[in-house]
């Protein structure tokens, strides 16, 4: 049995060498057979490059994740847009006329709005942005006089 392994391996090695040395088609076929290998190494090496990099991408987005957002490293002008992300979350929530301005951590809400549920919604919200020490809601109705901040010893006073 061994032997007809050998006659069927030596006529394996014997057809594929008249098949790449044939002196009509040979010379293409040698440069077909390099450029094919050529291709699928450097598709496997981009394919690699590709898998490390997102892998690399997934690490640094779970230690993104699992790290605490330190708000309290934001100046005034990050947590006042902090401050805006939240309570303009809602969709139906009046942007229009409401100024949002943080000072030494502390939220002045400025403008009027047109439904006191809104203007005590914007409060609370801002109060629970992490980093904000206070909240000065100076929000009014439409035609009625805006309320008097205190000055800005008394706020962080009463924190």
């Amino acid at each position: 049995m061994s032997r007809f392994l050998t006659l069927l391996l030596g006529a394996g090695i014997g057809a594929a060498a008249a098949h790449f040395f044939d002196p009509e088609s040979g010379r293409r076929r040698r440069a077909q057979l390099r450029d094919q290998a050529t291709s699928k190494a450097s598709s496997g090496v981009s394919q690699a490059a590709r898998t490390a990099t997102h892998a690399a991408a997934r690490a640094k987005g779970a230690a993104a994740t699992a790290a605490p957002t330190g708000s309290a490293d934001l100046d005034d002008t990050g947590l006042a847009r902090k401050v805006e992300t939240e309570i303009f979350r809602d969709a139906a929530a009046p942007k229009g006329e409401v100024s949002v301005d943080v000072q030494a951590g502390v939220v002045y809400l400025r403008g009027s709005v047109d439904d006191p549920q809104w203007i005590a919604r914007f409060g609370d919200e801002a109060a629970k942005v992490d980093g904000i020490k206070g909240v000065e809601n100076l929000l009014h109705e439409p035609g009625k006089p805006a309320p008097a901040a205190e000055p800005r010893g008394a706020v962080q006073d009463r924190i």
